[in-house]
Formats: structure tokens, C-alpha cells, sequence
């Protein structure tokens, strides 16, 4: 017996948190904090669905907060079994969650301080001990390696969103292999021929598929070479005499941008500018890069064994203390600055847009997935103004969005990743995707292939076949 309930990531993009039962193991895969609109965010107060006592693992398809976020606690609240995901995710895990605690633990103090929150006093989610202690369940493993408990097997495959980032395969009854049966949870995926990052491996016998539909309603815009697209709202920045700030995930985003910025500087096609990165995490975050060298695309590893120090723009300036980052308040022009979060749903980039939206010569560029109610969509769309820590701060600034960028494959890049598929999955569950999204990549699969397609609900539980 087995079956599948959807706890998470249903006609959203984040909170991503799937339960697989199967032969009474239960696995949890993925374990993300909801984001975006207020009606989200208050979800992760919400009491877990299922103790998590009774969770006898967690899979961790990737470190982004929307799939790790929820995990301390989770944690705290009673989960003690081990959680799997590769050494680089790890890696990346113990930053980001630890700045998640940290980040919220200052927002808390923030709203108290200003009072704009309607609970006295504002209170933090989970606390950097939580964080702490969370950690000490890990135990990674390497890509392809084979993980065997309860007549399973669970191997992460490279899914190409960001360093680490796997879809799972789960393999059920290994002693029958007439009955045996592969589950597959896709993660995000990522782009073909994007720098850094390999393209995402190809799954095969694949009997059920969860699959994300991020961008399941759009193509990718042709912006022609993104490094040269890049190249053009820099230039034009500079020619406006403002400063450019890129809201930038710090894990892979951030490295993505620094490694084409090194670039654009050697080809003469940028000139050289200060380029400051504005972001503990994504600091740390490049350390891990650099470590697992090993884990990239073949180009990062060929310039590496060069000698080019490839995250490294000549003027680049890791800012790490508070009074580091006041001082970018000094650059009135030529300069860029880098800051997470990529949704502007907290951190540092919020006092760097709150200084420079109102202000027309300036630039903010997006280069990621804006989810509904955050405020980086309000601001994409148009806004005259965005509320930024209990104050309406108007957008004067000029808005730029370059998808070239984007962790995410479009429904084309997925559909394509489909039709390897050797056979037919038995069926196809969509999530990670808002409603608009999962109803126009149903729709993609169904014409393409014929396969049966669901949009589970959620809480919505499903028998498996196995």
C-alpha cells in the first residue's frame, strides 16, 4: 500500500511539503516556509497537518527556504529522524536556515521597535537554537549514490536549479521487481545551457511523477544572450548616473550574476564598477561554490583549473557588517549592488530599495521567479508604491526584469524533459505552481504526451499503485 498527500505548493509556489506513505514508512520530502501574501505566511503558524513525530524521514530535494524554511520548527515540534539531501545541499542548508532564524529574530525586534505588528510582542517563528539543533539530523549523500532503508531505495539525481538541487527517485519494494515501482519528486529544474550549473539529468522508468509548474503558463523571454542583455541595463544604468540594485537569491542567483559580471568585464563589454554584495548569506553561500567546484558545469571547472577566481568581478566588495552596508549609502552612482532576498520579502535589500526606488536615475533589476504578494511582484507590476517596514515608499526608479536568469525551466525546457521519459508515468501530479500555472501545464502535457494529469488540492491524498 501506498499513497500520497499534498501539504504544500498547491496553487502556490512555496511551502513545498509532500507525504509519502508506503508500506507504513513515512517520508516527507521537502519541508519549505509559505511566502508571498500574508494569507501564506500565516500558514506556517498553522499546526503541521501530521505530527511530525511520525515522519520517519525527510528528503530535501534543495536548500531554498521555500523547501527547507519550515524545518526548525518542524523539528522542535517532535520530528527525530534522519533527513537526506547531497553534501553540497547541506552545505547550504546549515546558511540558510541559520539566516532564516537570524533574519526573523531581527524582524521581530523590528516590528516591536516600530510597532506595526498586530501581535504584542511580534514573535519569531523558530530561534537560531532551533536552527542549531535541527542541523544535527542531516545525513547527506553524493549524486547517484543508492540510500536503502524499509526495502527502499532513494537516489538524487541533478536537477540543475542550484548548486546541490536534486529531484528524488524513490524505488519501492527492491525484493520484487515484477511489483517494484519508482516515485519521483522533480524538485525544481533548472535550464539547459545556463552558466555554472549542469542541465538536469534525464529520469527514466518513471511510474508516478510530481512534478513543479513554476512557469508552466510562459516561455522564457528571448532577451537574446542573457549576459548580454545584462550588459545593456548596466551600461544604461551608468548612463543614467544611478546605481543598479539587483534583488538576487543568495544561493545561485547571486554566484550566477557575479560569474557573468567577472565576464562581461574581461570581454570590455562592462566597464569595471564597484559591485557590492550586500548579504551575509550569499557571502557564505560562494564559499560553498567554491568548494564544490566538483558539482558544476565542465566551463566553470576548465577556468578554475586556469586559475580565474570565476565569483570574482575586479571591483567586487563583500559587505558583511551592518556598517559595511550603511556605507553603501556613500555610491550615488556607478556601482551595483547585489542583495537578497529575491522576492524582497526581508533582508537587507529592503533599506537598499527603500533608499533608492524614490529616486528616478536609479535601477532595480529582477532576475528571478516574483511570487504572488511579494512585494517584488508588486513592484514588477507596476506599482506607484511599495510598503516597506510599516512605510509607502514610491517607485520612482526604473524597473528592469531580465528571465534569462531564471532557475526555473519554462513549460517548454519541461516538456522537453519530459519526452525523455522512456514510458508513461502512471500518473502526473503538478505542484509548485499558482493556479494559472498548473491548469496551462496540465493542459501542455495532456496535448504532448496524453498522460493522465492531477492538481491535487491541498491536504488532498491519492493511492499509488505500488
Amino acid at each position: 500500500m501506498a499513497k500520497i498527500t499534498f501539504l504544500g505548493a498547491n496553487q502556490t509556489v512555496t511551502g513545498s511539503r509532500h507525504l509519502l506513505e508506503v508500506d507504513g514508512t513515512k517520508i516527507l520530502v521537502d519541508c519549505g516556509l509559505f511566502q508571498g501574501g500574508k494569507e501564506n505566511r500565516l500558514r506556517n503558524w498553522d499546526p503541521f497537518p501530521v505530527a511530525p513525530g511520525e515522519i520517519d524521514r525527510l528528503l530535501f530535494t534543495h536548500a531554498h527556504i521555500d523547501h527547507t524554511g519550515y524545518f526548525p520548527r518542524f523539528h522542535r515540534n517532535g520530528f527525530g529522524g534522519p533527513a537526506h539531501c547531497t553534501h553540497a545541499s547541506y552545505d547550504l542548508i546549515k546558511i540558510l536556515l541559520r539566516d532564516s532564524a537570524h533574519l526573523q529574530k531581527e524582524d521581530a525586534a523590528w516590528a516591536n521597535k516600530k510597532g506595526y505588528s498586530k501581535h504584542k510582542p511580534a514573535l519569531p517563528l523558530y530561534t537560531i537554537e532551533d536552527a542549531e539543533n535541527s542541523l544535527e539530523c542531516f545525513i547527506p549523500v553524493h549524486y547517484g549514490e543508492s540510500l536503502f532503508f524499509n526495502n527502499l531505495r532513494v537516489k538524487f539525481k541533478d536537477a540543475g536549479h542550484i548548486l546541490g538541487s536534486a529531484f528524488v527517485e524513490i524505488r519501492t519494494r527492491m525484493d520484487d521487481r515484477e511489483t517494484s515501482r519508482k516515485i519521483v519528486f522533480s524538485g525544481d529544474i533548472g535550464r539547459p545551457e545556463k552558466p555554472i550549473l549542469r542541465p538536469p539529468t534525464q529520469a527514466y522508468n518513471v511510474d508516478y511523477l510530481i512534478l513543479e509548474s513554476t512557469y508552466g503558463n510562459r516561455l522564457h523571454v528571448d532577451e537574446g544572450l542573457p549576459e548580454d542583455a545584462l550588459a545593456r541595463v548596466i551600461n544604461e544604468s551608468l548612463a543614467r548616473g544611478g546605481v543598479l540594485v539587483i534583488p538576487a537569491f543568495a544561493v545561485g542567483r547571486t554566484q550566477t550574476l557575479l560569474y557573468v559580471i567577472r565576464e562581461l568585464e574581461e570581454q570590455g563589454k562592462i566597464p569595471v564598477l564597484p559591485v557590492f554584495v550586500d548579504s551575509p548569506m550569499a557571502i557564505e553561500s560562494t564559499k560553498v561554490f567554491h568548494k564544490w567546484i566538483t558539482d558544476l558545469d565542465l566551463t566553470s571547472r576548465v577556468e578554475t583549473l586556469e586559475g580565474k577566481q570565476i565569483f570574482h568581478p575586479q571591483r567586487l566588495r563583500f559587505c558583511k557588517t551592518r556598517d559595511e552596508s550603511k556605507a553603501i549609502n556613500q555610491h550615488k552612482n556607478r556601482a551595483i549592488i547585489i542583495s537578497a532576498s529575491g522576492m524582497v520579502s526581508g533582508g537587507r535589500i529592503l533599506h537598499h530599495l527603500a533608499a533608492r526606488l524614490p529616486e528616478p536615475q536609479n535601477t532595480v533589476l529582477f532576475i528571478g521567479y516574483q511570487a504572488e504578494g511579494t512585494r517584488g511582484r508588486a513592484i514588477l507590476e507596476g506599482k506607484p508604491e511599495v510598503k516597506i517596514h510599516g512605510k509607502y515608499v514610491p517607485i520612482k526608479a526604473r524597473i528592469e526584469n531580465l528571465s534569462g536568469y531564471s532557475g526555473h525551466a519554462d513549460y517548454n525546457e519541461l516538456l522537453a524533459w519530459l519526452m525523455g521519459f522512456n514510458n508513461k508515468p502512471k500518473k502526473t501530479f503538478l505542484v509548485h505552481g499558482e493556479a494559472d500555472s498548473q491548469e496551462a501545464m496540465a493542459a501542455h502535457i495532456r496535448q504532448h504526451f496524453g498522460w493522465e494529469v492531477v492538481i491535487p488540492k491541498f491536504g488532498e491524498t491519492f493511492e499509488l499503485d505500488v
